[in-house]
């Protein structure tokens, strides 16, 4: 129900990829140089920055490899939280990932920060432990946490921060590429429509993501897919592919499980099982 990793480190090149899931995520950057993607967002991340997202949006770490890049992670089930920390009588602690969805929080203070640090370090004390009551106090910190993301909801200016004329270009293909993922699309198409050379756009947007717009694409696909079995258990694999772009399946099945890890027919299978329709009587 809930997966905690705690300062998470890597130095040199990593193949960090464009990624979803149906969890709910918190991510505290520690340290490092890195820019964070979520769907057409570019955060440039400074250590005490702590995001939230709401699930099925596809994000990247883009870290500098030169210098270590530190993070905590959590994903959780937000069903869970409703159940145990959301009586009818108390505040709704998920609503900063439903009204905000996917947010970078800039903590103010030194004192802010060192709390939600303190309150993670506490965490990973009780996260493995196997002794008495270590899970409570685990779910315990959780509650605090989830308050202190509360809290600093309620206080911050939501306004966004202007962006470089690098990550406007991002932006701008990315939204290019929501509208028409299904599409045939191709580097020349979407430097025509923004009126800029294919090698200015292309290096422009490998250098804020850290992949190429092809790259992308796929993940966007792929992703649009996972959400399509999700609403549609009962989809079929074929009508899938091709709601999403593909032209033929076996293109479709192959970038699937290289980017899934499973083929869209295990895929499905493991959402219909989920959710109860293939669970044997």
């Amino acid at each position: 129900m809930i997966e905690f990793k705690y300062m998470c480190k890597s130095t040199g090149a990593q193949n960090f990829l464009f990624h979803s899931h149906d969890a709910y995520e918190i991510y505290y950057f520690h340290s490092g140089v890195c820019t964070y993607l979520i769907s057409d967002r570019v955060y440039r991340l400074a250590p005490g920055d702590l995001i939230i997202m709401h699930g099925m949006t596809l994000h990247r770490a883009n870290p500098d490899p030169a210098v270590e890049y530190c993070r905590s992670l959590i994903h959780f089930d937000p069903r869970f939280v409703r159940r145990f920390f959301n009586p009818p009588d108390m505040v709704d602690l998920l609503l900063p990932f439903h009204r905000l969805k996917n947010y970078r929080f800039r903590l103010g203070g030194k004192s802010r920060q060192q709390e939600v640090e303190w309150l993670l370090a506490d965490m990973s004390r009780y996260y493995t432990v196997q002794q008495p009551l270590a899970k409570q106090r685990f779910l315990l910190l959780f509650l605090q946490l989830l308050i202190e993301i509360y809290e600093e909801y309620q206080m911050t200016d939501h306004a966004a921060e202007s962006p470089t004329e690098k990550e406007l270009i991002v932006q701008r293909v990315i939204s290019y590429i929501e509208k028409h993922y299904a599409e045939e699309i191709s580097l020349e198409r979407i430097a025509d429509e923004l009126f800029l050379s294919k090698y200015y756009l292309s290096h422009t947007f490998k250098d804020v993501t850290g992949v190429t717009i092809m790259s992308y694409v796929m993940n966007r696909r792929i992703n649009q897919a996972k959400i399509c079995f999700l609403i549609d258990p009962d989809l079929s694999v074929t009508e899938a592919g091709y709601r999403v772009g593909f032209k033929h399946l076996s293109h479709f099945s192959r970038v699937f499980k290289e980017k899934v890890g499973m083929t869209p027919e295990q895929y499905r299978k493991w959402v219909r099982c989920r959710a109860g329709i293939d669970m044997p009587l």
